[in-house]
């Protein structure tokens, strides 16, 4: 498995990229998302990678950040009927956190609008991967939409914590705001999230 690939980027075209890897060149299809963080030709570049091997091809696909390389193979290996070539499409129609916060949301209108993607399709997306994504995608767009207060945004950082640890929606939410009741304002992430967790 090539997981990722640094040299100098020759060529950059919205959907591929040329890099250099010591004297060989590797063709890398990529999103808009990737295309719009590339440095200019002739510098180094590192892009993680995802290979894909079909019967009369390998193909790389490449990301210049995690987060669209994992929401890459959580398309293509949890959804049925999406293809790398229409997770590309939807990497480069709208980005990671819109996209997860859409699919928590049960957004198939902004999904369908994406290249590639029908009305069928997004429902299909949204029912697989609801689960996966859960309520933190929902809270993640929000918060991204709106900037937070300091304040806010703790609120929001110790309640994603704790539903990453397990914790339900509400009751993370309820747990943080006891949290800070009993702390005080001056209370930072760490410490709310290690106070539910003893009180839990």
């Amino acid at each position: 498995m090539i997981s990722f690939l640094q040299g100098k980027l020759v060529e950059a075209l919205p959907t591929q990229v040329i890099v250099e890897v010591h004297g060989v060149g590797y063709e890398v299809l990529i999103p808009l998302s990737s295309f719009d963080k590339l440095p200019t030709p002739g510098q180094d570049v590192k892009l993680l990678t995802q290979l894909i091997v079909r019967e009369d091809a390998h193909i790389l696909y490449g990301f210049m950040t995690a987060t669209e390389r994992d929401l890459f193979r959580l398309l293509i290996n949890s959804v049925s009927g999406i293809g790398p070539k229409t997770a590309l499409n939807i990497l480069s129609g709208m980005n990671a956190v819109a996209f997860r916060g859409a699919v928590a949301n049960g957004d198939v209108k902004s999904l369908s609008q994406i290249s590639g993607v029908g009305k069928k399709t997004a429902e299909r997306i949204v029912v697989e991967l609801r689960d996966k994504v859960g309520a933190a995608g929902a809270l993640e767009a929000a918060s991204a939409k709106h900037s937070l207060s300091p304040d806010d945004q703790k609120t929001n950082d110790a309640t994603l914590a704790l539903m990453a640890l397990g914790f339900k929606q509400a009751e993370a939410h309820d747990a943080v705001r006891a949290a800070q009741a009993m702390l005080g304002a001056s209370a930072t992430v760490e410490q709310l999230v290690r106070a539910c967790l003893k009180k839990g």
